[in-house]
């Protein structure tokens, strides 16, 4: 009894520790906004179970989030209430990142609901590591192929918009299909997801979440995601827009 009195605090701060520690969200993913709608949305995939739990965050009006590389949820949930509260992606990427003593191995990437940007790319995010910011969307990654796979994913999402009956939900995807096919994550594939949000965009109009979609485990984690969409689509047909 003596014994299990003594070891059980010690455990307890152990198992404390270990749920502390944060992720390591080695990925690519983009973070966009259509003008037209009003829909913000983000889409990621990597060599990690579950990725659509830690990196996208969105809210319908204000902004998204893709927190990654040494992933902070916090930065997903803080970055939209800053957004919310006024500050532009820039004001409220820096803040954060200012109180951040592990800002190097960052990689975090803001969009608002007026399409401006903010990224950032730690420099001790594992190589290839970068981003790259266009007219309402940021793609990013790190632990890439090359750079090849964010240049191809930024060519992809912006011809993916002139398509004829495509939403942006179809145009992170292409984005997600161009990165891998670029070489995508160097370890391989695991996970993805696909989060759109709209203002009483979703089911019965009650909620923003118009698409939140997510392939936890599979070889194949963005060909499964695209077949999930279709069948959203089946499923939900066009949000209330």
């Amino acid at each position: 009894m003596l014994l299990l009195r003594v070891l059980l605090p010690l455990f307890l701060v152990l198992a404390s520790t270990a749920r502390a520690v944060e992720p390591e969200i080695h990925t690519f993913s983009i973070v966009a906004f259509d003008p037209a709608t009003g829909e913000l949305g983000v889409a990621v995939e990597s060599k990690y179970f579950g990725v659509g739990s830690v990196v996208p965050w969105a809210k319908a009006g204000v902004g998204a989030v893709a927190t990654q590389a040494r992933g902070k949820v916090s930065f997903g949930v803080d970055g939209l209430r800053l957004m919310e509260a006024g500050s532009t992606p820039r004001e409220a990427l820096d803040k954060l990142l200012a109180t951040d003593p592990h800002a190097a191995e960052r990689q975090v990437a803001f969009i608002d609901a007026q399409g401006r940007t903010a990224a950032h790319t730690g420099t001790e995010c594992f190589a290839f590591a970068g981003h790259h910011e266009g007219k309402n969307y940021s793609v990013q990654g790190n632990l890439l192929a090359g750079e090849k796979v964010l240049t191809d994913m930024a060519a992809a999402y912006e011809t993916a918009q002139k398509q004829e009956g495509t939403e942006l939900a179809d145009w992170l995807l292409a984005a997600l299909t161009a990165g891998q096919a670029a070489g995508g994550d160097k370890r391989g594939q695991q996970s993805a997801a696909l989060l759109v949000v709209l203002a009483n965009g979703g089911p019965g109009g009650d909620n923003d979440r118009y698409m939140d979609l997510r392939v936890e485990d599979n070889p194949a984690p963005i060909e499964e995601l695209i077949r999930l969409r279709k069948l959203h689509a089946e499923f939900y047909g066009p949000p209330r827009r």
